[in-house]
């Protein structure tokens, strides 16, 4: 299948992209220094991408990495010792630059790592141990959070063993689980605005949530804080201590705010770049899940492309809709079953875990 990838603005920036190894400080940097912003496409100006990989540019890289393979008669082992080259230095660059040209908007580093994870052969492990979890901690406590060598103790991926260790071994002795204190909320929503507001910071893109847990005495960690501001407390803030519904008029300017994207399918959508100055009380994460569950009330939907997609749901919110009556609904506090809304009873109520959910996702994803 052919799958044509955006045309770079420069074909210069496209080139440096794809062959030049710049982490991530050194990208924000040259953006900051030259005043080059990601995501505006303009003749004249670095364009890059940062975030998930879409399915479309999952699917360009595959093809990059088997034609790669045809053309120079390789095997599937040997592409996975390109890939899994254990000396840093001995990187084979043509490989890497030649597929990174595949998704031009994405600098080599990030195709790197991407691609190292996706072909990982401890990938997709289930759920961990007990016994897991003792050698990770050991293995933190006598290598550091040194990722790549505690993965080879562990016998899980580097980012794996990372994600597990700050989400759920750190500091567990002192962790709290289950519903939030309004004391809780206080304290959480406190050290967030310090950190967003009164540093002239945005209220959900800003916020470093290991500092958040640390300022909370590590009593909820990372994740619970990250689930707990983006989808819930923070469009409280936002709408002066209200807690706002998701209206029929919101779902209106979703559809049309994705229709105008004009992207080829929605896992390309950075959901970020949606609120604007007059709409802006839902985080990205519920943005996404709202999407998800319209999109999902559609017989079919997952035969269909999201152009399809996009041409019933353009119709079927064709005009901005007067104010709907409130619907009550059920308050749910966890974000975890995102993936698994599957039962939708109309448009816009979907049920998650017994409870219905006014217009799709709680406000109740994951991770850094």
């Amino acid at each position: 299948m052919n799958l044509p990838g955006p045309s770079p603005s420069n074909l210069e920036h496209a080139h440096m992209l794809a062959n030049k190894w710049m982490n991530a400080s050194k990208l924000a940097e040259l953006v900051k220094t030259e005043g080059l912003p990601h995501h505006h496409l303009t003749d004249d100006r670095l364009v890059y991408k940062k975030g998930k990989f879409s399915a479309i540019e999952e699917q360009q890289l595959r093809t990059a990495i088997e034609t790669f393979k045809a053309t120079r008669g390789l095997t599937d082992d040997q592409i996975l010792e390109i890939i899994f080259q254990r000396n840093e230095k001995g990187k084979d660059n043509t490989f890497w630059s030649e597929i990174t040209t595949a998704v031009p908007q994405r600098p080599i580093i990030a195709v790197y790592h991407h691609v190292r994870r996706a072909f990982h052969p401890k990938k997709q492990q289930g759920k961990w141990t007990p016994e897991e979890d003792i050698l990770l901690k050991q293995a933190v406590i006598d290598l550091g959070q040194q990722w790549e060598k505690v993965s080879e103790r562990v016998g899980r991926m580097s980012s794996d063993c990372r994600d597990r260790y700050r989400n759920h071994i750190a500091n567990r002795e002192l962790r709290v689980t289950g519903p939030w204190s309004k004391e809780e909320e206080d304290e959480l929503t406190r050290i967030v605005t310090e950190m967003t507001i009164q540093q002239g910071k945005d209220l959900d893109n800003d916020v470093f949530w290991g500092i958040v847990s640390d300022r909370m005495g590590n009593r909820r960690g990372r994740q619970q804080c990250r689930i707990k501001w983006t989808d819930s407390l923070s469009k409280t803030v936002k709408n002066e201590g209200q807690k706002p519904r998701w209206s029929p008029q919101d779902a209106y300017i979703l559809v049309h705010k994705v229709d105008s994207l004009k992207v080829r399918d929605d896992t390309e959508i950075d959901w970020k770049t949606l609120p604007d100055p007059d709409w802006n009380l839902w985080s990205a994460h519920s943005l996404q899940r709202r999407w998800l569950t319209m999109k999902r009330s559609i017989k079919g939907y997952e035969d269909m492309t999201h152009q399809e997609i996009m041409d019933i749901l353009r119709v079927k919110k064709a005009h901005l809709p007067p104010a709907a009556a409130s619907i009550r609904r059920r308050k749910v506090t966890s974000a975890e079953s995102v993936d698994d809304l599957e039962s939708v009873i109309d448009p816009d109520l979907v049920k998650d875990n017994g409870n219905v959910l006014e217009a799709g996702p709680s406000e109740a994803v994951s991770t850094t």
